[in-house]
């Protein structure tokens, strides 16, 4: 089984406090495009990003363009800022999805950076016919709304731009319970996350479930510096490169599966 990250409570102040290394993160991007070079190249299917809260369209830009190089047709979600899980967005996401896979005749890849992997869900859950995979960064997919471990400052800003009572008031919802369920989700989901995570505590990025279908993927640094961090920009290239339909749980091997456990400090993802 797939099984969540055992941490408990919330975020450490020291990673809240250092998520500024995110600057590093995109300032090291360029010295990474060797590594980038060594992805695997798509096969050109559709692939749907979703920002993170408070995010818009050129917070994607890391992996837009990254993944547009590696092959594949890339759209954002067209919305605007994120500020907030609302029905109404979840509703025009899966009309978008619907409309990619009608347009290009193949299934679509989604993939969600911390709010938006959970709009990614609600989608993938409202129209799985259209769904390749999708893949999660860092994304709150397993939040409890009655403790909820986010930092004290993030609730305080969903309360402030989203709802007055805080991401309980949209976590509580019918549809949100049946999104943390995974229910009607046949796509096989991946969930990076990291540990030193100052936003979203690993207990809240990663899922249980049939690892022949679910997985968690442990990745090195920041939350805010997820679309812009090379290994995951290379880990996301090499789940989406996956033949349709033969979709296997991420094993690294090589130089790469060497470095990439000894950057995360795992023999294997958790």
């Amino acid at each position: 089984m797939a099984t969540r990250h055992p941490h408990r409570g919330a975020p450490s102040l020291l990673h809240s406090a250092l998520e500024w290394r995110a600057l590093g993160e995109m300032a090291l991007l360029p010295a990474a495009l060797p590594l980038l070079a060594t992805a695997p190249r798509g096969d050109g299917h559709p692939v749907l990003l979703l920002p993170g809260f408070m995010g818009g369209e050129r917070s994607l830009i890391g992996l837009e363009r990254f993944l547009r190089w590696r092959g594949y047709a890339v759209q954002t979600w067209g919305l605007g800022r994120n500020v907030g899980f609302h029905a109404r967005h979840a509703k025009a996401l899966a009309q978008k999805l619907r409309h990619l896979h009608h347009q290009s005749g193949r299934k679509v890849s989604l993939v969600g950076w911390s709010l938006g992997g959970l709009f990614a869900l609600a989608a993938a859950q409202q129209a799985p016919e259209c769904v390749r995979s999708v893949v999660t960064l860092g994304s709150p997919v397993s939040i409890d709304p009655m403790a909820n471990a986010s930092p004290l400052w993030i609730r305080a800003l969903y309360r402030l731009v989203a709802h007055p009572l805080g991401p309980a008031a949209h976590a509580m919802q019918p549809s949100a319970r049946r999104l943390r369920a995974l229910e009607g989700l046949s796509a096989p989901l991946s969930c990076l996350y990291s540990i030193s995570d100052g936003v979203v505590p690993p207990q809240e990025a990663t899922v249980e479930g049939d690892p022949a279908r679910r997985e968690n993927i442990r990745v090195p640094g920041s939350h805010v510096g997820l679309g812009f961090n090379a290994a995951v920009l290379w880990i996301v290239a090499e789940r989406l490169a996956q033949p349709q339909g033969q979709w296997r749980p991420f094993a690294p091997s090589g130089p790469l599966g060497a470095a990439y456990r000894a950057l995360t400090h795992a023999a294997l993802p958790v």
